[in-house]
């Protein structure tokens, strides 16, 4: 059974202190008994507390001793006081102090269970909120997906599909391309999207803080470790993990995270006992994992696990035609983040921005509208506003059309003859390197009125 949460029952009264501990148990909590209040202080050092129940009266350490410590060392973790005795005085004392609420004793249970259930369904809340509520604003919805080539639109159809199930996804494709916001495109509509989304960069952690940082660790299972730490697996309870550049995690975690996969658990790092996780995988890589499993540094076993659903992503060279409503996009939320006025970007600009190669792919146009934005001053976007580009040798040469959508189709129609040419008019390979499917490019063909032949 997964916990909902973990708290620290303090009462020098052990038979209080233990019937209140084991209702909680049987409600579904992982609960820690301390007899003290120093008791207590040393279980918040060797676990990650959610809550600590403290009775107010103790020897030593009383409860608003307690309360003080826990505010200084461990502000994320809340405090309830219980007693007998409570004044208008110490109650006011208490909350002012920081505790988050108070119980007279004898306890009634039902009051107990509703305060719990408050206030740690107020804490996951707030956790989200810190983590997650600056995405709202990234509208990450189906109305707001950029891209009118065939490619995209047979991702985004693909992508309404998949969003509402638990299907692991993988999603590939050149850096630059857009993986992360695909992921977020199917959280945003998945079963999870009332919980978090947790991204994490496998190629930006070194591997020794890895394998912690996903799946947790015990206290002293390492220099450093001073307590129990919940990994992000644990911590995105019934949400999701985008794991981007799973290409790079090293091959010794990879055993780790295809156990996650199939038994829905993982093993913290210096613990004996598997804990239970509930949360939905994604995935992206830019590197071909067959060749990475080839060369034995990738499980094949979790290929195939991750590879549930693959969603790859044509590089933005090889669908021009998205070039023009991206620019807008891009343009319009940039407007937005510096309090430009920008219409977009003029007939030359355009032009030229669909002329090159753009080899970090959605990401590099970003940042070159975002600079040519910050350093011009008019309406439109104009070539002098762009940083020194080059063509390079072997880019289709076409001669652009003033008209936007004229000059889409031109440039597509000499891109894909360009790759029709590369392969020999050999429409398979054609539709594999342009990222369409073969009835796509038939379409295409007779769209653009090139001729069909044999192959």
């Amino acid at each position: 059974m997964t916990m909902l949460g973990t708290i620290v029952v303090a009462d020098d009264e052990a038979l209080a202190r233990q019937s209140v501990a084991e209702f909680l148990r049987e409600e579904g909590y992982q609960v820690y008994e301390a007899a003290d209040g120093q008791a207590a202080l040393q279980l918040l050092e060797q676990f990650d507390v959610d809550l600590i129940l403290s009775d107010l009266r103790m020897p030593g350490v009383d409860g608003l001793a307690v309360l003080q410590k826990v505010r200084e060392l461990y502000p994320q973790t809340m405090v309830v006081l219980m007693t007998a005795y409570a004044s208008v005085e110490t109650v006011v004392e208490a909350l002012r102090l920081g505790a988050q609420d108070y119980l007279l004793k004898p306890l009634l249970l039902d009051d107990l269970l509703h305060k719990v259930r408050r206030l740690l369904e107020h804490k996951r809340q707030a956790w989200e909120v810190q983590l997650l509520r600056r995405e709202v604003s990234r509208h990450f919805d189906f109305d707001h997906m950029v891209g009118r080539s065939l490619a995209m639109k047979e991702i985004f159809e693909l992508l309404k599909k998949v969003a509402p199930t638990n299907a692991t996804v993988l999603i590939t494709g050149e850096s630059g391309v857009g993986k992360e916001v695909v992921a977020r495109l199917i959280h945003n509509h998945s079963l999870q999207k009332e919980h978090v989304f947790l991204p994490i960069n496998c190629s930006a952690i070194p591997e020794a803080l890895l394998e912690s940082q996903l799946f947790g660790h015990t206290k002293g299972a390492f220099t450093g470790a001073i307590g129990t730490q919940e990994g992000l697996f644990q911590r995105a309870r019934g949400g999701t993990i985008f794991l981007d550049e799973i290409g790079e995690m090293p091959l010794t975690l990879q055993p780790k995270l295809l156990r996650a996969i199939e038994e829905k658990e993982v093993l913290p790092v210096g613990a004996t006992t598997p804990v239970k996780i509930d949360v939905r995988i994604l995935a992206a890589t830019n590197r071909d994992l067959k060749k990475e499993i080839e060369a034995s540094r990738f499980r094949e076993d979790l290929y195939y696990r991750l590879n549930v659903i693959e969603l790859h992503i044509p590089p933005l060279r090889e669908r021009r035609e998205d070039i023009p409503p991206l620019v807008e996009h891009l343009v319009q939320r940039h407007n937005q983040e510096m309090k430009k006025v920008y219409k977009g970007a003029d007939n030359a600009t355009m032009k030229l921005l669909m002329s090159l190669p753009w080899k970090g792919n959605v990401r590099e146009l970003d940042n070159v509208l975002e600079r040519a934005m910050i350093l011009g001053d008019g309406e439109w976007i104009s070539p002098v506003d762009l940083p020194r580009l080059e063509v390079p040798e072997g880019t289709p040469v076409v001669s652009l059309s003033d008209n936007l959508k004229e000059a889409v189709q031109a440039y597509e129609k000499s891109h894909i003859e360009t790759v029709l040419k590369k392969t020999n008019r050999d429409k398979k390979s054609t539709a594999e390197l342009l990222g369409l499917s073969l009835s796509s490019l038939y379409r295409k063909l007779d769209e653009l009125g090139i001729q069909r032949d044999a192959r």
